[in-house]
């Protein structure tokens, strides 16, 4: 017999040790009231009789009650059989549970709207830290709602017979309340025009049912204490103090109520010596022309800390990534000023080893590059880094977009890290629509952003290319379009595109139906600053059908155009929609004909521009003014441009108080002829109510005269109005009235209701 090594010994041992316990009965003990079923409680348990008694089971299993919220105390306790078997008795104490939900006192409020405001429940487990959450929402309902009085108690009743008890809401409501005025004290050195801006609680107003200012509530007030307490301290005065006790609250009347708020300013602190310490590659001088801040200025710590920025970045602009610097403030007791020491660590400097691109999954390497403006062997400037991350985010590939700039083991060396996340830049929409020119309309619209033409394996995406196909029908127009562009012809910012077009529409002209078949191609290029240049030609032919008979201007027909557009853009706007600052001006001339062959032969030359004003941060009103001009003339053996092609005004995008293309010159029995010269002037005020909804009102006046280069405005037409901008399924929809004020007879049909999607430019 063979002899057996000692850990083979010591391993038989050990399972000789281990005994193996069974589990006997299992026995629910309720403590109290037996408000849940035995069910319940062994339906949570994996411990089974008969099975095989483990002790991490059994504390799962506890775990597993407790984590049900119906119990307050669970033990298990083991009652011996023999020497291998044992019974369990479970004890537990089921909490109470909700009987039923009360509220007195509430004789404004109904109690169905209240239930909607708390989470217990009837039958539920009585939680009493949740019925004190719940007290506090009721509170801020209230709250919201204008009774800023208002007190919440509750109350509870528990009936240890059954396990149950009873949840009841004591409700002070008060009188509900609107602000009638917020005042201050002491503020000798700021107005109290300029502290309410910085605050949310608001004055009550026409509007305040919409925006939910006017009422009084608590945290919203407190925030608006520390907003005002940091205002005075960007104006400089450090020791300011706003005193809640102090804070009085009067109602001259049970409805109204007047707040005043005392401020204790303190004195306005100035800087004073400003030094700039540590700095050994730029001159202390150099760098303190760098910075914006100078002595005698009022100290503002947030234009201080861009001052720290501006530093950094003037550092970082020729590659010295890694430098600091630390701002140290000092009070001048002599001076009463605070000095300001900008102490310069220093780095070395580093060059962009490569580039190392992470998380596009399907936007190819080379579309990202050509976003950025540096490159490997380039000086690592953090203010281009910058630039580059704002051209990405700019493209709209990427939900998110970081650049860092990570270590290397070649000394002087960084890589570019250049991390994205990529963004949902396809769409498939359809719907149905309906607007004051084209009526009842149907549409469906496939559109990639980020399209790849020879990439099927990822679903034609990746390549940055834009590509769109729309089709749509309605009781008075239609159209199918396709379009086509590649934003990096040849890895070179020159933009080239394409676009195939059919649209029937019966709303152009009152006179005839007109459907149009062609395509387009251009070119699009950046030519200096904020210049976009575009080129394009165009060919399409004009199908003209359901004329008129009484209409003798034009006849069924076709006639093919063949023409090159030139256009300039600049474009400042801080948004496409809802812009409150900024300009956009657009000049553009169209020759048909001629050398392109085509039907007739004219050109267009047209000038479209618009500034807007911020007036007033509050309700971010802004001011805009539209301005547009046009010219057209036939030229070669053409004798009139096309009638088609003529200037008409009216509608929602010029003349709104008059039908659409309504305003021009007419013949004798009251036909348009249309016009070969234009202008127009759009003034417009417009605020927000709660954003984004803006309401505006607008005056709009235009001419339309028979011949090129007549601006003569004695046929001058105007109207003035009023409208609301909101937002359906994301696209600004506007709606306005407009009222003729000079017109013709023939033009005037009296007020105007308009509503469509989009912006006027």
């Amino acid at each position: 017999m063979g002899a057996v090594s000692l850990p083979a010994q010591q391993a038989a041992a050990s399972r000789s040790e281990q005994a193996v316990y069974g589990v006997g009965s299992i026995t629910i003990r309720f403590l109290g009231s037996a408000n849940v079923s035995e069910a319940i409680v062994r339906a949570n348990m994996q411990i089974k009789e008969g099975g095989e008694l483990d002790d991490s089971m059994i504390d799962r299993d506890i775990r597993a009650l407790y984590r049900t919220g119906l119990f307050e105390f669970i033990e298990v306790k083991r009652e011996a059989v023999d020497a291998s078997t044992f019974n369990l008795v479970v004890e537990v104490t089921p909490k109470f549970r909700v009987l039923a939900i009360r509220y007195e006192g509430n004789r404004r409020v109904k109690s169905t709207r209240l239930e909607k405001e708390i989470k217990s429940r009837p039958n539920s487990p009585l939680d009493e830290r949740q019925v004190k959450e719940d007290s506090e929402k009721i509170r801020e309902y209230y709250q919201k709602t204008g009774f800023n009085q208002v007190s919440v108690n509750y109350t509870i009743e528990r009936d240890r017979a059954t396990g149950f008890g009873t949840v009841t809401f004591n409700i002070e409501e008060g009188e509900k309340v609107k602000i009638a005025a917020i005042r201050f004290e002491g503020n000798d050195s700021i107005k109290a025009r300029r502290l309410r801006k910085e605050m949310e609680t608001k004055k009550w107003w026409i509007f305040s049912w919409l925006t939910s200012n006017g009422r009084f509530k608590d945290d919203e007030f407190d925030e608006d204490l520390d907003k005002l307490r940091d205002y005075y301290r960007e104006e400089g005065f450090l020791d300011v103090e706003i005193l809640p006790e102090e804070i009085r609250f009067d109602y001259p009347k049970p409805s109204k109520l007047v707040i005043t708020i005392p401020v204790h300013e303190g004195r306005q602190y100035r800087i004073g010596d400003i030094t700039v310490t540590g700095s050994k590659i730029y001159e202390a001088g150099l760098l303190k022309r760098v910075l914006r801040q100078r002595t005698g200025m009022v100290f503002t710590p947030s234009k201080l800390d861009k001052d720290v920025d501006r530093l950094e970045d003037f550092y970082g602009t020729s590659g010295y990534l890694d430098t600091q610097v630390r701002l140290q403030r000092k009070p001048n007791i002599g001076t009463g000023d605070i000095d300001l020491e900008y102490q310069v660590l220093e780095s070395e400097k580093f060059n962009v080893e490569s580039i190392s691109i992470e998380g596009n999954t399907k936007t190819k390497s080379i579309v990202i590059l050509r976003e950025l403006v540096l490159g490997p062997g380039d000086v690592f400037d953090t203010v281009r880094m910058k630039i580059s991350k704002l051209r990405l985010e700019n493209t709209r590939f990427f939900e998110d977009v970081q650049l860092s700039p990570q270590e290397t083991n070649i000394p002087g060396r960084r890589n570019l890290r250049v991390a994205v996340r990529e963004a949902r830049t396809g769409n498939l929409t359809f719907g149905a629509g309906y607007s004051s020119l084209e009526r009842a309309t149907v549409f469906a619209e496939v559109s990639q952003g980020n399209f790849d033409l020879f990439n099927y394996r990822s679903f034609f995406q990746g390549d940055g290319q834009k590509f769109r196909i729309r089709a749509q029908l309605g009781s008075l127009s239609s159209e199918a379009l396709v379009s086509f562009e590649e934003p990096w012809l040849f890895e070179r910012q020159l933009a080239v595109g394409f676009s195939l077009f059919r649209t029937s529409s019966e709303y152009e002209s009152q006179y005839y139906t007109q459907i149009a078949t062609g395509g387009e191609v251009y070119l699009r290029k950046r030519l200096f600053e904020l210049v976009d240049g575009r080129v394009s030609y165009t060919y399409e032919v004009i199908e003209i059908s359901d004329v008129d008979p009484n209409f003798g201007f034009i006849g069924d027909g076709k006639s093919t155009i063949s023409r090159v557009g030139f256009q300039l853009v600049r474009d400042t706007r801080d948004k496409i929609i809802s812009t409150t600052s900024g300009n956009r001006v657009e000049l553009s001339l169209d020759v048909a004909g001629g050398a392109l062959g085509g039907d007739t032969n004219y050109y267009k030359l047209q000038f479209k521009g618009a500034q807007f004003y911020p007036v007033f941060d509050l309700q971010n009103q802004v001011f805009s003014v539209l301005a547009r001009a046009g010219v057209a003339e036939a030229y070669g053996d053409s004798t009139s441009v096309p009638y088609f092609a003529r200037y008409y005004l009216g509608g929602p995008n010029t003349l709104r108080g008059f039908e659409y293309n309504d305003v021009g010159p007419r013949d004798d029995f009251g036909y348009l002829l249309g016009g070969d010269s234009y202008a127009m002037l759009s003034f417009e005020y417009s605020m927000d109510v709660v954003s984004p909804i803006r309401v505006f009102a607008f005056y709009d006046a235009g001419f339309v005269n028979e011949k090129a280069y007549d601006f003569n405005p004695s046929d001058l037409h105007d109207n003035y109005g009023f409208g609301i901008q909101l937002f359906v399924a994301g696209a600004p929809l506007r709606l306005d009235y407009a009222i003729p004020l000079t017109t013709s007879p023939r033009a005037s049909k009296g007020g105007q209701f308009n509503f469509s999607f989009g912006t006027r430019f």
